[in-house]
């Protein structure tokens, strides 16, 4: 061999040598830098989120017994919501009795609430146990931060509405649902229950 093609020859394995750990720590930088974007956030574990409702409250309610009619009528109502968990699980179970003594009307209802841990989601059930009967379907949702939103739909004056409640404003001392029918299809929304409560 040639002394020219030994140069040449020294030449480009002196490169290689010089450059390959180059492109190596490139390639292992692209490599890292694609595979270092954020990883996609796990669904958030709500089996915990009801714990703050544990417990008995005071209830003062105001309910809009005129719906989706531009009213802005209000019956006011006063009473208890008690609640506790059932077997040790995260399903909870609520006790609700509430009156008002100058419309002489009373509400009492009872509330099961079972928690889903493949949906990450609540399912409410509304229970009348004078009829012997469990709404259905129940109103489905979760908690995002210190706000849950769950809905459903029912017959509203012969017509299928949506229905959504709302829970804001928690803390250990007080919390506050709302329940909305929208007037059109779910741009907005008409509150027409109100339950704030606070720890009896």
């Amino acid at each position: 061999m040639t002394s020219k093609r030994l140069t040449s020859l020294g030449c480009m394995m002196l490169l290689a040598a010089v450059c390959l750990p180059c492109l190596v720590q490139a390639r292992a930088y692209q490599t890292s830098s694609t595979s270092s974007s954020p990883p996609a956030k796990s669904e958030h574990d709500g089996a915990h989120d009801f714990d703050f409702l544990i417990g008995d409250w005071k209830a003062h309610v105001r309910r809009l017994p005129d719906r989706l009619n531009g009213s802005d009528v209000w019956d006011v109502y006063d009473g208890i919501s008690n609640h506790k968990k059932l077997l040790d699980s995260n399903a909870n179970f609520e006790q609700f009795e509430v009156d008002s003594p100058e419309k002489h009307l009373h509400i009492k209802a009872q509330t099961l609430r079972l928690y889903n841990p493949e949906s990450h989601q609540w399912s409410i059930y509304l229970l009348d146990l004078d009829k012997g009967e469990i709404s259905h379907p129940p109103v489905v949702g979760q908690f995002t931060g210190n706000r849950g939103e769950f809905f459903h739909q029912e017959d509203f004056k012969g017509r299928v509405i949506l229905v959504r409640y709302v829970w804001l404003n928690i803390s250990l001392r007080s919390a506050r649902m709302e329940q909305s029918f929208p007037p059109d299809g779910g741009k907005t929304w008409e509150v027409n229950w109100v339950c704030e409560l606070s720890r009896a």
